[in-house]
């Protein structure tokens, strides 16, 4: 039985900020009896999204796997998030350990405390986390009292920064997998936790999709400090541990309650994910690599997921969500089957990531219709044509300044523009070339407006290389670099009177990718260094007022000291294609002479060659490798098939009219 903390908790809430956030019972949350299992044991997870609950509640990934394992009658799945300071402060005087929001119980109860990271930057909280919940911070000194502590999202295809911390980690789509694991906890407790946490950690490991670090052995070349190898260090242990991929998401129309938060969240709306995976094929994307073959939801089956989402949650915005949702084949009629269904009432639909060579006026009119129109975005990334081919994002300036001037001449005043500074062969030019671009795009929307209310936001992030990427190689830029770059193009952009009052100008300096960067392609030697940052304060890494890069710099020096490699050994040195890397025995089913090849092909792009590949949905196979390594394949439409006859829901009220949001890629 595990007691609730809530009685001690609540009194001392007076005392911090946003308690509300902390007392749970949402609209559509889960609370079970303990012991719920109709027969034999029950399995308990503590589900953890380690950042704060404004942004930890909204994240899909967690809300989904929440639902899937409550709707087994023999599974209790409850919710944790990271704690802000305050809170920390007063649970460490009265010692009250880190708890669930659903009925406050201590996650050191549960069987598995499962984490998804969407970024690195929440590494230090899951030590927090679990120092918080009386958990030993390092695998190696758990008990068998200790849940199993499971790593994934898309940060969990290079764990070995925090292999000494988790007990293991999955790779890719969660929905199967954790019910594999809650049936072998199950059957291991039943048949009474035979050779205790050990003998669970291998026959996750047995399974060959589960990644148990402890099994695995490395070893450094002292001469250079690179891996030497990597292997398994018992019989029955893969070599190669491989990622879940979920086919036929028809199959899994999730979430179908979705939770209502008590307090503010990043993203008030309900979403709806219309298909996954993408093979548009950019270098830089970690995302679209890791999560191929394209998989998309039928249109039947978004339509009911709307309906049933808006019913339940009472959300008046839906957003249709994917990495470029404009590709989903259907996306004409789906746009215009929910604006029919929608006209006149207060629900608003967006479509928040579309790409610049996807974007249509049309689509983007029924999704606005008999609404106002909010801020377009569109994401070129790079920005010249030069850097544009190096990352295999074919979009010309010509697309993006007649996509521009569609949607100046159709009532939008204004436009958001995405970039990366720090791209691999990029030179200073390239990056001036982005205000020369923003000026261009002021240019024709006064042109075909005849306003001069025209506005241009450029928004600038510093380019991180990701595992399973053909980038995974190239060296990162450093920060000094990376500042001057960014100050040169402020100064250019500001110094124009012409324009530069109606550019806006957002970017972040060079530090926090720095150490995004030395946790992306870190390896086992990295989790000292985020130890070390954790235990002289380090909290919210992701959250610009909480980061210190001078406290990860300091850490890493006193860390790494007398093994040979620095900071700049993992972040701007470039790699080779013979080094081992930290995740090479973790399969994502891109084939790595694939990748290397599409590397050489961004070298060569950037010496000028026209090189362009394209996306497999819609030409032959290239042979990345994902399909017959994984043993999937592509799954597309079109259907045939209509989202209306669903009743029209109409009679919105006046001053409550449909928005549309945008985000073009």
């Amino acid at each position: 039985m595990s007691a609730s903390v809530f009685p001690q908790l609540e009194p001392l809430l007076s005392g911090v900020q946003k308690p509300i956030q902390y007392v749970g019972g949402e609209l559509n949350s889960t609370v079970k009896e303990w012991d719920c299992a109709p027969e034999g044991s029950t399995v308990h997870w503590a589900l953890m999204y380690p950042d704060a609950y404004e942004v930890g509640l909204p994240n899909q990934g967690v809300a989904i796997l929440y639902e899937v394992l409550n709707e087994r009658d023999w599974i209790v799945a409850e919710r944790t998030y990271s704690v802000w300071p305050d809170l920390e402060k007063i649970m460490r005087e009265h010692q009250i350990p880190q708890f669930t929001v659903d009925a406050h119980r201590p996650i050191r109860d549960f069987d598995i405390l499962g984490l998804s990271f969407s970024t690195e930057l929440g590494y230090t909280n899951m030590l927090n986390a679990l120092d918080l919940g009386g958990i030993a911070l390092h695998a190696v000194d758990r008990t068998d009292a200790d849940p199993i502590v499971l790593a994934g999202g898309h940060a969990a295809f290079n764990p070995e920064p925090i292999a000494d911390f988790i007990d293991a980690a999955v790779l890719g789509d969660g929905e199967e997998i954790v019910l594999k694991i809650s049936e072998i906890i199950k059957e291991w407790k039943d048949a009474g936790s035979p050779g205790g946490r050990d003998e669970l950690l291998m026959r996750f490991a047995a399974t060959g999709g589960i990644y148990v670090p402890k099994f695995y052995d490395v070893a450094y070349d002292d001469a250079t400090g690179q891996i030497a190898s990597y292997a398994p260090n018992r019989a029955g242990v893969p070599e190669k541990v491989v990622k879940h991929t979920l086919m036929d998401l028809d199959q899994w129309p999730y979430p179908a309650k979705p939770l209502v938060p008590l307090a503010e969240t990043v993203h008030e709306r309900f979403s709806v994910e219309i298909f996954r995976g993408c093979t548009r094929g950019c270098r830089f994307c970690q995302a679209g690599m890791i999560t191929r073959p394209v998989r998309e939801r039928s249109i039947t089956t978004i339509a009911a997921m709307v309906e049933n989402g808006v019913r339940k949650s009472g959300f008046d915005e839906v957003g249709l969500l994917s990495l470029s949702s404009a590709d989903h084949t259907e996306i004409g009629d789906i746009a215009k089957g929910l604006a029919d269904r929608y006209e006149d009432s207060n629900v608003s639909l967006s479509l928040p990531s579309t790409r610049v060579d996807a974007f249509n006026i049309s689509l983007a009119n029924e999704f606005s219709r008999n609404g106002r129109r909010s801020g377009l975005t569109f994401a070129p990334e790079g920005g010249s044509e030069r850097m544009r081919k190096v990352i295999n994002k074919m979009v010309t300036e010509e697309d993006l300044i007649r996509t521009v001037a569609a949607a100046y001449s159709h009532g939008w005043r204004q436009v958001k523009l995405y970039f990366m500074c720090g791209l691999p062969e990029e030179t200073d030019d390239d990056v001036m070339q982005i205000a020369e671009l923003a000026k261009k795009v002021i240019q024709k929307g006064r042109e075909v407006t005849g306003h001069n209310d025209i506005r241009c936001t450029v928004s600038i992030g510093g380019f991180v290389p990701k595992p399973h990427t053909p980038f995974q190689w190239a060296p990162q830029l450093d920060v000094e670099t990376t500042d001057e770059r960014l100050r040169k193009l402020r100064d250019e952009v500001r110094a124009d009177r012409r324009y530069g009052r109606a550019i806006g100008f957002r970017y972040h300096d060079g530090k926090p990718g720095q150490v995004e960067g030395l946790l992306s392609r870190g390896d086992r030697r990295v989790g000292a260094i985020i130890e070390q940052v954790w235990r002289d304060g380090g909290r919210f890494d992701g959250w610009s007022e909480h980061f210190s890069y001078d406290r990860w710099v300091a850490s890493a020096d006193k860390a790494l000291e007398g093994t040979g490699v620095d900071l700049a050994w993992y972040t701007t040195r470039p790699r080779e294609y013979d080094e081992v890397l930290p995740w090479d025995h973790l399969d994502s089913g891109l084939d790595k002479d694939w990748m290397w090849a599409d590397w050489e092909d961004a070298l060569a792009a950037a010496n000028g060659e026209d090189i362009e590949v394209e996306d497999c949905r819609w030409t032959p196979c290239y042979d990345c490798g994902v399909c017959p390594e994984m043993g999937t394949e592509i799954q597309i439409g079109p259907t045939g098939q209509q989202l209306l006859p669903l009743a029209v829901v109409g009679g919105g009220q006046p001053g409550q009219p449909g928005t549309v949001t945008q985000v073009v890629h």
